[in-house]
Order: structure tokens, then sequence, then C-alpha cells
């Protein structure tokens, strides 16, 4: 262990973790990055083949976003937000509004996926207080559902690792058994299939919708589920649902948005609309903390009047549309216009499916692999016939990740689940080192 480390683990809590294990795997020093490979105080390299928690787009120390930091850094790094604004800011909310889903034309500034939530749950709630529906208090999320570690946003999760210790301070929210596509309980295949599971949604919603405010869904991959992917038409229900007993639709984009799925947006994929869009992580392409929800019009009026009806929405953060974020946003989405982004994503996501499937199609710990766009999933199962899960206590991905990494790649895993989310920058040979590390990983687990 270098003197770094040990400071590290001196002072340091570190996210996501029992610190215990660190003392026998320390954690590792990041020097630099540049494009997916970061690169430790030891001169080792890692293929960030997680995007670095599902943030990073366009590589680390993309030049165009760097100069575009510099630029702003140059005339102002930060301002109230409240009754001042800034161009960044502006030109941001602007082009969001352009390529988000139609009908959504208002944006409200956070600074993380988790406070995105918040403000989300907040105004659904408020907006039916102010428009004559006092009994929509409460919210209903799918079972596997993750939104955020924050008190509210736990409350509309349902994974307890996160969530169950805080019960007893956490909203109370109804959960609908969501889409369980590799193992359905109705026996169809996920791409042919019309979402009969939704029948759980339509139950809870006829049953509850006077008490019902929103219904909250990460559209089309429950990613901290184990990258749960489910078909369009959940959505297209969803939002007829919605439509039908004065429910909010909101989505939550954090983790699928900027072009995960293959579309700029996941919503696009059902050609569906929501009320409320909550934004983050791939915003900055990975450079700082940033969020927003997007509302519709019809939301945003509920809150329009004179400041005595006291109808505002009083919520705020100190960095509230930063404009060096705002200005690493806006890069972001200059790359994604001139550099034909989602048209060359369609090509390596093709090419990670064929790699990973030539890898790992008979291989006897693999129950499935499931992908959509930039996003794959390895499923590992102790019976492929059952689809039986390993043991959680086994930690069966944890110690793949601790062999992927001395070899050179970062393959953080959830539970059974190793992932494939890399940077949009990676070229053929970085997706072949990729997948052939995680076989070789895996293998060497197994000892095949």
């Amino acid at each position: 262990m270098n003197e770094l480390q040990k400071k590290d683990l001196q002072y340091i809590w570190h996210p996501c973790s029992q610190m215990k294990d660190y003392e026998d795997f320390p954690p590792i020093v990041i020097e630099r990055g540049k494009g997916p490979y970061l690169i430790d105080v030891e001169g080792n390299s890692y293929l960030d083949a997680v995007s670095s928690w599902w943030v990073n787009l366009f590589g680390h120390s993309n030049e165009r976003i760097n100069q575009a930091l510099k630029r702003q850094l140059e005339k102002l790094e930060h301002v109230i937000f409240a009754n001042f604004s800034h161009e960044p800011a502006i030109e941001l909310a602007e082009r969001i509004v352009q390529i988000t889903p139609p009908g959504l034309n208002k944006v409200f500034f956070a600074d993380n996926g988790s406070s995105a939530v918040e403000a989300a749950l907040k105004l659904s709630f408020q907006y039916h207080q102010q428009t004559g529906n006092a009994k929509k208090t409460k919210f209903v999320a799918i079972t596997d559902a993750y939104h955020g570690e924050t008190l509210g946003s736990l409350s509309v999760g349902d994974i307890d690792l996160y969530s169950k210790i805080y019960k007893p301070l956490l909203l109370q929210t109804y959960k609908a058994k969501g889409p369980d596509c590799y193992r359905c309980p109705y026996g169809n295949e996920r791409d042919t299939c019309s979402a009969e599971c939704f029948e759980h949604m339509e139950k809870l919603a006829g049953k509850k919708h006077e008490e019902i405010c929103g219904v909250i869904i990460e559209p089309l991959i429950q990613c901290a589920a184990g990258m749960k992917i489910y078909p369009p038409v959940y959505l297209k229900k969803l939002r007829k649902l919605c439509d039908k007993y004065d429910i909010h639709f909101i989505a939550d984009e954090i983790a699928v948005g900027f072009g995960r799925t293959g579309k700029m947006f996941a919503c696009e994929h059902a050609g569906v609309s929501p009320d409320i869009m909550c934004l983050s992580k791939g915003i900055t392409a990975g450079y700082l903390p940033l969020s927003l929800v997007v509302v519709t019009d019809e939301i945003y009026d509920a809150f329009y009047c004179e400041y005595t009806e006291l109808k505002a929405f009083l919520h705020s953060h100190s960095y509230t549309g930063n404009p060096l974020a705002c200005a690493a946003a806006c890069e972001t989405l200059n790359i994604f216009e001139e550099e034909n982004v989602l048209e060359k994503n369609k090509e390596k996501s093709k090419l990670i499916s064929d790699i990973v499937r030539d890898a790992f199609d008979d291989h006897p710990y693999v129950g499935e692999f499931r992908q959509l766009g930039m996003v794959g999933a390895l499923e590992l199962v102790e019976d492929k016939e059952t689809g039986k899960g390993f043991d959680w206590k086994k930690r069966v991905g944890y110690q793949i990740y601790k062999i992927a990494v001395k070899k050179g790649v970062l393959l953080r895993p959830l539970g059974n689940v190793i992932y494939f989310m890399p940077p949009y920058v990676v070229e053929e040979k970085d997706i072949r080192f990729m997948v052939k590390i995680a076989c070789q990983s895996i293998n060497e687990y197994f000892g095949l």
C-alpha cells in the first residue's frame, strides 16, 4: 500500500462501500485520464468500462470540453441563480427544450440526480395541491426501482440494500410489480411482448388513482437493479394510464439519457412525452455536477401567480445553474451535434453485441446477455435452466471485478451482473480488450 492509499484510508469515507473491504483491496489512486482510460499514480492504466459511474460520455480530459471550461472560467465561475442568470444556463435551457420530447418547455436546475428526483416529486405534489387535487399525496414506482439515495428518492426506490434501514424515515409510496423480462412469468420474449406485466400498474392505479400524484420510472433500463431492460410498449401504456387518471408521468432519465440507449432519450423509443423528465449524469459528459428537471407548461403555470398567493416553488441549491457546469453541458451538446455521435454509436453498439455474444453465448454461468444501445449486461447464474442466481453473500460480481481491475479494466458489478457502459469514444481495440478481460476474469473466478 503506497503513502497516498494510507492517507486516503486514514481520512476518507468512500461512497457505496464497506470500508473494511479496503483493508485488503485499497483504493486505486488515479492521477490522470485520457480518452476511455484512467492512469493511476504508479502508471497502471484501466479501461473505464463503466464510464466512472455512468457519467463520462466523451472520454477523460476531452480537449473540446477542457477548452470550453477554460473559456468560461475566464469569465464567470458562479453567481446566485435567483434574480440573476447567465448565458450558459440560458443557452443550455433553450437547447434542452429543443431536444427533449415535445411538450417539455420549462427547465428547473439542480445539481445532482437525487436532487433532481427530489425536485420532481415536490413539483408534482405541489402542483396537485394547487390545482384542487389535495387528495393526491402518494407516488408510485415499480419493483426494483432506483432513483437516488436522499430520503425522498429512496422512498420511491425499491432496492433494500440502499433503503431498508431507513424505512421508518421514508415517505409512504406504492410499488407496482414491474417488468422482469429475463424471468418473465408470462413466458414472453422481451422484443415481441405486449407488456402483459403492466396489469399490476393498471390495477394499482385503478384502485388508488385518487391518491396518486405521479408515477416515477426509469425508462427502458432499470440500471441499479442489474441493467434490467424492458420493452417500450410498457411506457406507451403508462402514458395512457397517467392521462386517464390525471397522474404525472415522471421519467428518470438520469442514467439512460444523452444517447445511452441509442437515442438521445430513452422515452423516444416509445414515442412518448413525460410530464416531468429528470436529467443528470452524462449531461456534462462527466465533468461537473449538474441536473435538470424539465416540465410541461401546464405544471409551470400552476406555480405562476402573484407572490402573495404563495404558490412559488421555493426550492433551491447554492450551486443551482453553475456556469461552469452549464458551459460543459453546452459543449457536450455541441459534440453530439457536430460529431454524429448517435449514428457512430450504432456501429459501436453492434460491435459490442457481436464480440460479447461470440465470447459468452455458450458460457455455463452466463444466463443472459442483454443490450440496449451502449449498455450491455451479462447476468451470471448458478443454473442456466432455472435462471437461479448466485447467493449474494458470495459476492460473485465483486470477486470478478477485483480480478478484472488487476488486468486493466474497470468493471464495477451490480450484484451478479457484469455490465458494459463505456465512454462513447471507445474504439474496436478497446471494446475487444474490455470483453477479453471480462471473459478472462469470469473464467478465472469459476476456474474454467
